[in-house]
């Protein structure tokens, strides 16, 4: 993968754990697999990052660096992997999650189904608590749909990277192969 080119724009290990914000976090922030991108760490920050990123609330970011620390995981990837959850998308995610929680629980979606969700008429600050009433009303399709999708999510992202990086690896070895072999004389 283009290493390269996200090392420009990630910040260092010693700029991290220098901050003086974040500096007495610095013992949890000294293992290498938060830091370095290799197809393990990365895919596994895309994984936890795809997985927070469905708790609700304003916690994702927070999650996602927590879960990375535990895990092992690259920390930058999985902050930003948890933005794809935002007002825009939200809705649609958790009506996603509904209704994978109606099949599991074999929960008749259609009649249970309260009125969708709009923003119109609600203020930035108004949103989320409609939001989350919305949420209520869905009951235990929501509750259990939700960390099945962030799950399968997270697992669908894991391998998609874990393999794109592998067929990226193998296609540059091929490469650099086919090079040598016309390059002899």
């Amino acid at each position: 993968m283009p290493r390269k080119y996200f090392r420009k724009y990630l910040p260092t290990h010693q700029s991290i754990t220098g901050n003086r914000w974040i500096a007495w976090c610095g013992p949890w922030l000294k293992h290498h697999n938060l830091w370095h991108l290799h197809r393990r760490s990365v895919a596994g920050g895309v994984a936890v990052g795809l997985f927070a990123g469905l708790i609700p609330g304003p916690l994702q970011i927070i999650t996602g660096v927590l879960l990375s620390i535990l895990f092992r995981v690259n920390l930058p990837v999985a902050a930003l992997m948890t933005l794809y959850t935002n007002p825009l998308t939200i809705v649609p995610l958790y009506y996603l999650a509904y209704r994978y929680g109606a099949l599991v629980t074999f929960h008749d979606a259609a009649d249970q189904l309260p009125a969708t969700f709009s923003m119109s008429g609600h203020t930035m600050t108004s949103w989320i608590p409609a939001l989350i009433d919305w949420m209520v009303a869905l009951g235990k399709p929501l509750a259990v749909g939700l960390p099945l999708l962030a799950i399968t999510l997270a697992a669908i992202g894991y391998l998609l990277v874990d393999n794109a990086w592998k067929i990226h690896v193998r296609l540059a070895w091929r490469r650099r192969r086919q090079q040598r072999l016309q390059d002899k004389p």
